[in-house]
């Protein structure tokens, strides 16, 4: 019998944060259009290491896909 063990450090949490800005959406393959879940303002659960962080005037922020965020919270 096998598999895999993975230890309580390995995991990964998610963090959490705000949306402050919100791109128009994906294309499909069609070209058309999709529209994001997210909006200004939303809560969200992502992955601790998900998207690229940059500093903007001495603040923080990560740029993520939609794809990316595991939960909105109300």
């Amino acid at each position: 019998m096998g598999g895999i063990i993975i230890p309580d450090t390995a995991k990964e949490k998610p963090m959490q944060g705000k949306v402050i800005a919100v791109g128009p959406g994906a294309l499909d393959k069609n070209g058309k259009r999709i529209p994001p879940d997210v909006k200004k303002g939303d809560r969200v659960l992502f992955g601790k290491y998900t998207g690229s962080e940059v500093t903007i005037d001495g603040d923080e922020y990560v740029i993520m896909d939609c794809s990316d965020i595991y939960a909105i919270l109300e």
